[in-house]
């Protein structure tokens, strides 16, 4: 996990933790373009999170193959995520929280936790591991103060994360299921709009 950040140094200035930051359309270049992003952690310390609607060019088999991890089903169609432009070497695995210990692991809420040693990829291979479960290569950061700044220049709605939109929803539906949660369509929203 990135040194800055840790559940104990963040946990009691956390205020967007376990929240879905969506995109403006004056966020038009980038990851972030048309992104929706579940903030881990966001405290003193800065802010840290995956992007879950923006997928590589690159399968969870072929990380599989990469990292000569065997696995016993067909992982050839499950896409591998761009979770962010920070440490895009590094994989994240956003999953439902199991009662297994990972080696490298933040619970973000009871129901979430996000883990970054390689165990857990073992398990999803054999099998036994979460069976709802996100990967993505890298994470969004923000250095303290910057992502309030951001919200005041309008760059990101927020609202409450919901683990159906991370894990049951495809990919490619998380952003408009995230808006329709708050009555928006994203589509229609210019680059101009007020605070939400």
């Amino acid at each position: 996990m990135p040194g800055t950040f840790s559940a104990q140094s963040s946990r009691a200035g956390d205020s967007l933790r376990n929240h879905f930051l969506l995109a403006m359309p004056s966020l038009a270049e980038g990851i972030f373009s048309h992104s929706i992003t579940y903030i881990c952690e966001h405290g003193e310390s800065g802010a840290m999170g995956i992007v879950i609607n923006q997928p590589l060019e690159l399968t969870v088999a072929e990380i599989f193959d990469h990292l000569q991890i065997k696995a016993l089903k067909d992982f050839t169609e499950v896409p591998v995520l761009a979770g962010g432009p920070v440490q895009i070497d590094h994989g994240f695995v956003l999953h439902r929280a199991m009662d297994t210990e990972w080696e490298a692991s933040i619970r973000v809420t009871d129901e979430i936790t996000l883990t970054t040693s390689r165990d857990v990829l073992r398990a999803l291979a054999n099998g036994t591991g979460p069976e709802e479960h996100v990967i993505a290569l890298g994470y969004a950061g923000w250095s303290p103060g910057q992502l309030e700044q951001e919200l005041a220049q309008n760059s990101w709605l927020t609202l409450p994360a919901d683990s159906e939109i991370i894990f049951a929803t495809p990919c490619e539906q998380r952003l408009s299921a995230a808006a329709a949660q708050l009555g928006i369509d994203m589509n229609l929203i210019s680059g101009q709009a007020g605070h939400a």
